[in-house]
């Protein structure tokens, strides 16, 4: 009976393979075949995207080179593709709320894909996924050939599998999903690669040909820093295939060197700066980011720079809340850009807030202009309760806010307890209060409460909000996906 059910799906598979649209490898799913496909294949990758996602025009030549690779090897892991926009259904099915978004079929059972973009880091992980946690190699012209073919791989030389190293190595192996591993036991081929036993070594095919691992402890946490610090350029260009990496990585810290192609930066200060970058590598990631592309303005916008600052450096802590530091110098030399790291982790550097020049008729209309330098002593006067509107110049939102706004500041002008303002966020940053969706709106009352408001944006509704001490609104009904508010860039859209 095994037999049969056996061979009964492997023909339907080898039916739906025939009958499936394909382009370039990749398997063109919709409601019609997606139950059927999923149910044929034991391991498959789906994409679901919309046509016009920047992301996934992006993606898409790598996501068919991965596809074409597998094909080419034989491999049971197929990649498909949905037209989100087109099959609605079955986006919502799986929860797709952005583009791209990726999901890993085993067996029937969905998981997030949480892997590169690039189509070695696609194969890579989908291998890691389906086989086994490292590679067991068996010659030193196997273990060669594998050096060759991979951009990066992780061995580890183990003649006893069974030590503590060995099962601590194997178990991180499996946890790292974008590497590949491999691991010698044969001590004939150990010493042919002048190895040693319980040896780790990384093998890269830039900078760097390989590097053992020093570290004291073998512990995850360690391992996998190192591996992820190892694996990466000393100074990483940043662009849609390395910004996953980049935000998603261990290190939290990056130095960020904005750079013009157009006028030779890269080739002027990398060199003279890598010696820098290498010493703190465990720490810092330095990223370098060619502020010619269009596509990157909204990074220098993020950091209150214009073209003329460049070239010229900023530090960024992902977990302070994305805080930023600027250097007390210009210049971009290996000992400014030394001290300016050296600073940072003494302690003794200040976040950099934007703030605009102060307005000389910022309260001469209905709704008063603020910016960060007046912020606190017009928002905390504790004779006035203050409406406060953060916005973006660029949110649509905002935009048809904008009359609303207006009226309910011409209704509270002559209220000498209430004052109605509003400032452009991404402009001026506060050390207290961090805004990442806009509109945001906050009522400061006089004894310093501090309420959102979430209600309807109507002028009665505002109106009522304000006069009872933001007690009166009625909340937002859920919204589309299309009426949320505008946020600002993600981590890998910096």
């Amino acid at each position: 009976m095994k037999v049969i059910l056996f061979t009964a799906i492997a023909l339907l598979g080898a039916a739906l393979a025939d009958e499936v649209p394909t382009e370039d490898n990749v398997l063109v799913l919709s409601k019609s075949n997606f139950d059927d496909v999923i149910a044929a294949n034991n391991f498959i990758l789906v994409e679901f995207y919309a046509p016009w996602c920047g992301h996934c025009k992006s993606l898409a030549p790598e996501y068919a080179k991965a596809a074409t690779k597998l094909a080419e090897e034989e491999s049971p892991i197929k990649l498909a593709k949905v037209d989100a926009t087109q099959e609605q259904e079955l986006a919502e099915n799986y929860g797709v709320r952005g583009y791209p978004t990726l999901k890993f079929f085993r067996n029937g059972n969905p998981t997030d894909y949480s892997g590169g973009r690039q189509a070695d880091d696609i194969v890579t992980w989908l291998k890691k996924k389906t086989g086994p946690p490292a590679i067991e190699v068996s010659s030193a012209e196997q273990a060669k050939e594998l050096i060759g073919a991979n951009n990066v791989i992780v061995f580890g030389f183990f003649s006893d599998q069974n030590t503590e190293k060995a099962k601590a190595f194997l178990a991180i192996a499996g946890a790292v999903d974008d590497q590949v591993f491999a691991v010698v036991s044969d001590d004939k081929v150990i010493a042919e690669l002048d190895a040693e036993d319980e040896d780790v070594v990384l093998y890269k095919n830039f900078e760097d040909p390989s590097v053992k691992f020093t570290g004291e402890q073998f512990d995850e946490d360690t391992f996998k820093t190192w591996v992820f610090v190892q694996s990466m350029p000393t100074i990483v260009e940043f662009s849609h295939e390395t910004a996953s990496k980049i935000f998603g990585g261990q290190i939290k810290y990056h130095l960020l060197l904005f750079l013009s192609k157009k006028n030779g930066d890269f080739e002027k200060y990398t060199e003279e700066l890598k010696p820098v970058a290498k010493n703190y590598r465990d720490k810092i990631m330095c990223v370098a980011i060619d502020a010619d592309e269009d596509e990157h303005q909204r990074i220098l916008e993020f950091f209150g720079m214009k073209k003329d600052e460049v070239p010229s450096a900023r530090l960024i802590a992902l977990e302070q809340d994305m805080a930023k530091y600027k250097p007390a110098s210009d210049e971009l030399s290996a000992n400014t850009v030394e001290e300016f790291i050296q600073s940072f982790f003494a302690g003794t550097l200040k976040q950099h807030l934007l703030s605009e020049d102060l307005p000389s008729d910022w309260a001469a209309k209905p709704v008063k202009v603020l910016v960060a330098t007046n912020f606190d002593e017009v928002v905390f006067d504790t004779n006035k309760k203050v409406l406060v509107e953060f916005y973006a110049p660029w949110c649509g939102h905002c935009k048809q806010l904008v009359p609303i706004y207006d009226k309910l500041g011409e209704h509270f002008e002559k209220d000498d307890d209430v004052v109605i303002a509003k400032m452009d966020a991404t402009a001026n940053e506060l050390e207290h209060t961090k805004i990442t969706s806009f509109p945001t709106i906050k009522l400061y009352t006089k004894d310093n409460q501090v309420r959102d408001y979430n209600g309807e944006r109507t002028l009665a509704a505002m109106t009522k909000f304000v006069e009872t001490d933001g007690e009166g609104a009625e909340p937002v009904p859920s919204v589309s996906e299309e009426e949320e508010e505008d946020e600002l860039p993600a981590r890998d859209e910096l």
